[in-house]
């Protein structure tokens, strides 16, 4: 088998958190063939995030392969893990004649395409998403599963640690971000905004985060947690390289499931996330991995469109880890 694992290509081709949480697969197959090649195949504005991994030899953007086969082609892949599942890379996968190619069996088409299937569900499983990740690995024989708790150091993540941003002034940097664009279930602003008093001016400065369009929602629907002194609004400020520079620079960020969350957690800073008690977005599923990496979860199931979990529960929460 090993002498057709000279190039190993990784297929993620979805959103900030789900790649983060499939990084650490990267480190599994390069500690298991360190003389293959590790390619990461994802979306355009995943890159940056792919490139901080150090396990990861090479990058390839779906976003510019998607209409070129010849392209994608000349890769020279010579195994793929389908992690997330894709018909068209699943189809020009079996195209390139990839000699092994591992999806789940859960997909019809994988039936067709792929050569190596592994049968699991993700829906019914109660294993965390980066556990999951790792079934996908039984072909290469690489058995059993190394916990989350155990995992953080198969990220290799590249923090870049020369300061770049001028601010803090002695204070520990505490990062709100507020919102996740639908992808997951919001903690109220009202909340945020009580939060942000209980924290000392005088120790403490909180920078608001998220997209232009999140910074306009926020300053629309809760505009009096700009008028404390200590919060600042740095909402579309960032290109996501210079996002992660930030986040690393901070002491904490505080978020629902969403990406920020897990660049966060993956930083090495405090991480505090907040989830709903329901499948499949419980913590159970989608907690960050990490050294410093913390959540909590509503008490009970409910059908609020917001989070219910209460703001001194949060507070002590940070207070006491930050």
């Amino acid at each position: 088998m090993q002498k057709t694992m000279k190039r190993i290509l990784i297929s993620r081709t979805d959103n900030i958190g789900d790649v983060i949480l499939t990084l650490p697969l990267a480190g599994i197959l390069k500690e298991k063939f360190p003389a293959s090649q590790i390619v990461f195949l994802g979306k355009g504005y995943t890159v940056p995030i792919i490139e901080r991994c150090k396990a990861v030899d090479e990058v390839a953007d779906w976003d510019v392969l998607k209409n070129d086969f010849e392209a994608f082609k000349e890769l020279q892949i010579d195994v793929i893990l389908h992690v997330f599942p894709n018909k068209q890379i699943a189809q020009w996968a079996a195209r390139a004649k990839i000699q092994v190619r591992i999806g789940t069996s859960h997909r019809l088409f994988h039936w067709f395409y792929a050569n190596r299937k592994v049968g699991f569900s993700r829906k019914k499983s109660a294993l965390h998403e980066s556990e999951l990740n790792q079934k996908l690995l039984a072909p290469l024989g690489i058995h059993g599963i190394i916990p989350k708790e155990q995992l953080y150091p198969y990220v290799q993540w590249e923090t870049n640690l020369q300061p770049k941003f001028n601010f803090g002034h002695g204070k520990k940097k505490l990062i709100f971000h507020t919102k996740s664009k639908g992808s997951a279930k919001d903690w109220p602003l009202s909340n945020y905004l009580e939060l942000a008093k209980r924290f000392p001016a005088s120790e403490f400065a909180i920078y608001i985060t998220g997209t232009k369009a999140e910074g306009e929602q926020i300053r629309l629907e809760c505009p009096q947690i700009f008028d404390l002194q200590h919060v600042f609004d740095v909402t579309g400020q960032f290109s996501l390289t210079e996002f992660c520079d930030f986040i690393a620079q901070c002491d904490g960020l505080l978020a629902c499931s969403t990406g920020p969350l897990h660049i966060a957690s993956t930083s090495g800073i405090f991480t505090l996330g907040l989830y709903p008690n329901k499948r499949p977005m419980h913590p159970g599923r989608w907690s960050p991995i990490g050294a410093n990496a913390h959540f909590l979860e509503e008490k009970s199931e409910n059908n609020q469109q917001t989070l219910n979990i209460g703001c001194d529960l949060v507070f002590n929460e940070i207070i006491n880890g930050i």
